[in-house]
């Protein structure tokens, strides 16, 4: 009955036109009410306490990282450097996009900022080139879900302080998962264009890659500083986000000298707002999650799937597609608020290991990112290149169902995760 009531209530407010963070607050106080224990203090200081943590203080700090690095010419540097290296491939554009949103993926961490900055920086070039408009626009749709798999992410940030997990072996163990990401579209976007007749550009010169090498070279060691940082136990993942901020403004200040005093404030000013709607809704999901957990909601779901809860893969593959599912109606964060405290203990009841679950569900809530009719990345990307909605979800097709052939890998063999985390961690 529980579960019933927390999913009328939030889906019930969602669908009335309620802000999320309002429908989170709404489904908790439903939840309070039905266990006769409604208390608006309670509500108010699991708000505060919710975001009271030291660990979230990375999340305006990457979110700024993010602004500084796009406004500050990494973003750039990044493409170009793609361009060079794989630019005079068959379709060579798509493969510059892949290389360039996996390497962008480990500076920002959001899928909204490198979607944005990608689909800006080269649509206009594939377009102009004669590819295919749609096709373009999906798989830069696609590569920008590879941003909250590979650290740094805001989303294993939350995952980690919600679920007790730490947030350095997560992000070592998204790496892999980022990387096969990125092969897989590569692969599908080969596939597509085999016998499409395509612009091809000519080799660059030696000279020219070693030239593209080296103004790129002070982006590349920003994901280098950090996971060697953490790697090394030099910083902890909020202070390295402190310092990729401090990297991003000095690269962009003084070696790129593409940031000035009135981009910086811009910057801030984009962090902030970000950050507070974020923030908000995070205070607001913690409400939910305590009365999650005052009402036993796990241990309901748990003897809803006692079935299969002695089989950890077939389990494991259930929580995924339901992820998935609900990923069509939530965006992402409210998703990993939300689920993170109902899943984690019914994964942990089946001896599925948390670092692992938690890699491939922030995988599958990203995918949510690109499934209508939410799909807030889908709408980034059809807004910037101002293509209709329906023609990037056609083109995002068939790269969808790569990254979620990815996931199916990922539970078919969980040592892709595991090994790769022992060996680095």
């Amino acid at each position: 009955m529980s579960i019933l009531i927390f999913l009328l209530t939030l889906l019930g407010a969602l669908a009335v036109g309620a802000p999320v963070a309002l429908a989170l607050m709404i489904s908790g106080a439903a939840l309070m009410l039905q266990l006769d224990n409604f208390d608006a203090q309670i509500v108010a200081s699991n708000m505060v306490n919710g975001v009271d943590n030291f660990i979230f203080l990375a999340v305006p700090f990457f979110i700024l990282a993010g602004e500084l690095m796009n406004v500050g010419g990494l973003s750039k540097r990044i493409v170009s450097m793609a361009i060079v290296l794989v630019g005079h491939l068959r379709g060579g554009l798509g493969y510059v996009v892949i290389v360039a949103s996996v390497l962008m993926a480990s500076l920002s961490g959001s899928a909204i900022a490198d979607s944005a900055a990608m689909a800006a920086l080269l649509l206009p070039m594939m377009k102009s080139a004669g590819y295919e408009e749609g096709r373009s626009a999906g798989l830069v749709a696609a590569g920008g879900i590879i941003a909250p798999i590979i650290p740094p992410s805001i989303g294993l940030i939350m995952y980690g302080v919600v679920a007790n997990v730490s947030i350095t072996k997560l992000f070592i163990a998204g790496i892999v998962p980022g990387l096969l990401m990125g092969t897989v579209l590569a692969a599908m976007w080969w596939w597509l264009n085999r016998d499409t007749k395509l612009h091809v550009s000519s080799r660059a010169s030696a000279k020219e890659v070693w030239r593209a090498l080296g103004t790129g070279f002070w982006a590349l060691m920003m994901p280098v500083i950090i996971v060697g940082g953490l790697r090394f136990g030099i910083f902890t993942p909020t202070e390295s986000a402190v310092v990729a901020v401090a990297y991003a403004l000095f690269v962009g200040a003084y070696i790129y000298k593409e940031l000035t005093l009135k981009s910086v404030y811009m910057c801030l000013v984009s962090a902030s707002r970000t950050t507070a709607v974020v923030m908000f809704i995070v205070g607001a999901a913690f409400v939910s999650a305590w009365m999650i957990t005052i009402a036993n909601l796990p241990a309901q779901l748990g003897s809803l799937l006692g079935t299969i809860s002695d089989q950890p893969m077939v389990l494991m593959a259930l929580m995924m597609a339901i992820t998935i599912v609900v990923g069509t109606a939530l965006d992402f964060t409210p998703m990993v608020l939300i689920l993170t405290p109902i899943m984690v203990p019914v994964a942990k009841a089946a001896g599925i290991d948390t670092v692992y679950f938690g890699v491939l569900f922030i995988m599958c809530v990203a995918i949510g990112l690109l499934t209508p009719p939410v799909g807030n990345v889908i709408n980034v990307v059809a807004s910037v290149s101002k293509l209709r909605f329906e023609k990037v979800v056609r083109g995002v097709g068939p790269f969808l169902l790569a990254e979620v052939f990815v996931v199916v890998l990922l539970v078919l063999f969980p040592e892709l995760v595991l090994t790769p985390l022992e060996w680095l961690y």
